[in-house]
């Protein structure tokens, strides 16, 4: 052990051919841990001292006349740290947690005769890293990289032709490697450090020698084909893999309705033509193209990349503000850009939505911090009752519960901000998506949302359709997992489902390819959690499908199923870390999730809110404790939190004496919701 890290000396030839040995030079074989001093930003660094915030490496060296190869291995990076050699910049590592090793440059005149000094210097943001086995290759990056090369065909094992997919290389340390990418035309290839996005499942890659595995990949939908090779120097090894189509999504369009791309958004690293490889190496079947304050719109890249037939884009918008960032969609082809300057909700929704075209906005990423401003944060935003604390509009279609490249670090957060939300009167669709800036850092359509509308043809998907069904609900949320669900035998996601004289049954089906593994299923009405079961690991694509019997009750509620499981490790789909994180311990899930069958169980041929519930009981009885609450004994805790949140806002106490007494008597998920919710108050 060195420095806290293990060292594994058996891989220190792994860089270099047999013949070639004596040419690779190994600068430092060690492992660095950087990072500041009683800050650690991840509990594996807690109680570990940093080697520093930078780090130097000094070695002998003469004059280089010629370009050479410097090789690093990274991980945990996440922000920008600088390389430099004797003062000069060579490059930066790479801004992704994933290990990879990484190939710079090293241009000619840069090293010197005598001490040379090879320096990582730190951002200003805390940032534990993992640094370290530096090497020097004495030939150009293009002629290092180059000595051996592999060729790789990936096909439909259905349909047997070639397939657009991701292919991913890890050397024997499971790092992703250094290549050379065998065409740098970005219509057919999108290449980094370790990964390949094709366009028909064709591709080749220059290669140090050595020992690999290398995963083919579509998304969600697809199986995984793995083989290990190892490269000889100066020769060319071909490997042909295939792909089938795994989970049965027929009539579910997969979505991502938050994408990003260097070109239009100016950060990331995804160009649009390299966009459209991997929205088709993914899987996406519907694409909403979503950069910041512009209406991008892929028609052009798709068609130039030979890709159109593969998805169906859409014309949209991040409008980007100083009090949040909201998703709009559809969008007519050359209407003018909202106005984005403006932060007040109740003017800056109705801009958005009069922009010609639009039928769905989204609230975005809702925990995160941007411009000092929280949208779902405490000073904004009730999470136990869901209102809004300084009177904000909440008339947006959707909300992000899972944004794959700005995860939360507690995975159920934004589900209870949703739940309150929809218990406060808001009828808002969950979305998953992926908010990706990038080619490989953050993976396309790792979160999406499937929507409910035909799927046949791809190229011709009905954005109309689409967009109708996302607003009404009738889309299901995936991060690694598909969750479904069916009351009595009839009513899916986004309906309005009649109690049985019997009562109410929901079936819950969760799906999800052999890669990944569920271990619970849970269901929550009006946001509780009113049934679960443990699911065993099975090596299929089913991973549970059981009835679930609800017990009775008198008022309405929405139903909603969610599934989840262990996070995925593997390279080609690893679970990302959260954005923002709010703990050191990283817990990594996958999570399939339902959106709401809304049940009428009071049988008025309506769905009626809990606040409305709480609404009519306050009007009835007023905020005398020794009528509400035994009132409120007939309702669950949704309703009991807004009876509270009532009282508090006609001016009550919640703690006074006369609340303390009822409670003694009071139901216990009346105490549970009174409880609280004033909690949350002074």
């Amino acid at each position: 052990m060195l420095r806290g890290f293990p060292l594994t000396m058996s891989l220190v030839l792994l860089f270099t051919a047999p013949s070639a040995r004596a040419q690779t030079r190994v600068l430092d074989a060690a492992r660095y841990h950087l990072g500041t001093e009683g800050f650690p930003e991840w509990q594996e660094f807690v109680g570990k001292k940093p080697h520093g915030r930078r780090l130097e490496i000094h070695f002998e060296a003469q004059r280089n006349e010629a370009e050479q190869t410097l090789l690093i291995r990274q991980r945990d990076v996440k922000q920008g740290w600088q390389v430099q050699l004797n003062g000069r910049r060579l490059g930066s590592l790479v801004a992704q947690e994933t290990p990879l090793v990484h190939a710079l440059a090293v241009p000619p005149g840069a090293l010197r005769e005598g001490t040379n000094t090879l320096a990582i210097l730190p951002p200003t943001a805390v940032d534990d890293i993992v640094v370290g086995d530096f090497r020097l290759v004495p030939a150009p990056l293009k002629e290092a990289l180059s000595q051996a090369t592999l060729a790789m065909r990936v096909t439909d094992s259905d349909t047997k032709s070639g397939l657009p997919c991701r292919l991913t290389i890890v050397d024997a340390e499971g790092a992703l490697a250094a290549l050379l990418p065998g065409t740098t035309n970005q219509t057919e290839l999108a290449a980094r450090p370790g990964v390949l996005y094709t366009r028909d499942g064709t591709a080749s890659a220059g290669l140090l020698p050595g020992a690999y595995k290398i995963f083919a990949s579509r998304g969600f939908e697809f199986s995984v084909a793995t083989q290990a090779v190892t490269l000889v120097a100066g020769q060319t090894q071909s490997i042909a893999l295939n792909l089938r189509r795994a989970v049965p999504t027929h009539g579910w369009v997969a979505t991502d309705t938050h994408i990003h791309t260097f070109t239009k958004s100016r950060h990331g690293d995804a160009t649009e033509d390299e966009r459209m490889l991997t929205i088709a190496g993914e899987g996406i079947e519907l694409a909403v193209a979503t950069d910041h304050n512009v209406h991008a719109d892929y028609a052009e890249a798709s068609q130039r990349t030979r890709m159109a037939e593969r998805f169906t884009s859409v014309i949209g918008n991040e409008v980007t503000t100083k009090a949040g960032h909201f998703n709009a969609f559809p969008i007519a082809s050359g209407a003018a850009v909202p106005d984005f300057s403006v932060t007040n909700w109740a003017a800056l929704l109705p801009g958005i939505r009069a922009t010609p075209g639009v039928q769905v906005i989204t609230l975005n990423h809702p925990r995160d911090l941007h411009s000092g401003f929280v949208p779902l944060g405490p000073a904004n935003f009730n999470a136990v009752s869901g209102a809004a604390v300084r009177g904000q509009e909440f008339s947006f279609d959707g909300l992000e519960v899972i944004t794959s490249a700005a995860m939360q670090s507690d995975i159920m957060l934004l589900f209870r901000d949703w739940f309150a939300l929809l218990n406060h009167g808001h009828r808002l669709t969950a979305l998953g998506s992926s908010d990706t800036h990038d080619v490989s850092r953050f993976i396309l359509g790792q979160g999406r949302t499937y929507v409910r509308c035909a799927d046949t043809n791809p190229a011709a998907i009905n954005v109309d359709a689409a967009c109708r069904s996302l607003r009404e609900g009738r889309a299901l949320v995936s991060f690694g997992l598909l969750a479904d669900l069916v009351v009595n035998d009839r009513f899916g996601v986004g309906d309005l489902a009649l109690r049985g004289q019997r009562g109410v049954t929901a079936v819950v089906t969760v799906l999800g390819p052999t890669w990944v593994q569920a271990d619970q299923v849970e269901l929550f009405a009006n946001g509780v959690r009113v049934a679960g079961q443990k699911i065993a690991p099975v090596r299929g694509v089913t991973k549970l499908r059981l009835a679930f019997k609800l017990p009775r009750f008198k008022h309405d509620y929405h139903l909603v199923a969610i599934a989840s499981g262990p996070g995925v490790a593997a390279p080609f789909w690893e679970t990302p870390r959260p954005y923002q994180p709010s703990s050191k311990v990283f817990t990594p899930r996958v999570l399939g999730a339902t959106n709401p069958v809304w049940v009428d169980a009071d049988g008025d041929g309506k769905f009626t809110p809990a606040r409305a519930y709480a609404e009519e009981l306050v009007k009835r009885h007023g905020t005398d404790a020794a009528k509400l609450f035994p009132a409120l004994a007939a309702y669950d805790e949704a309703v009991a939190v807004q009876a509270a949140s009532l009282c508090h806002a006609a001016g009550k106490n919640l703690r006074a004496v006369e609340f303390q007494h009822a409670m003694r008597g009071a139901a216990r998920q009346v105490q549970h919701g009174w409880v609280n919710y004033a909690g949350t108050v002074r």
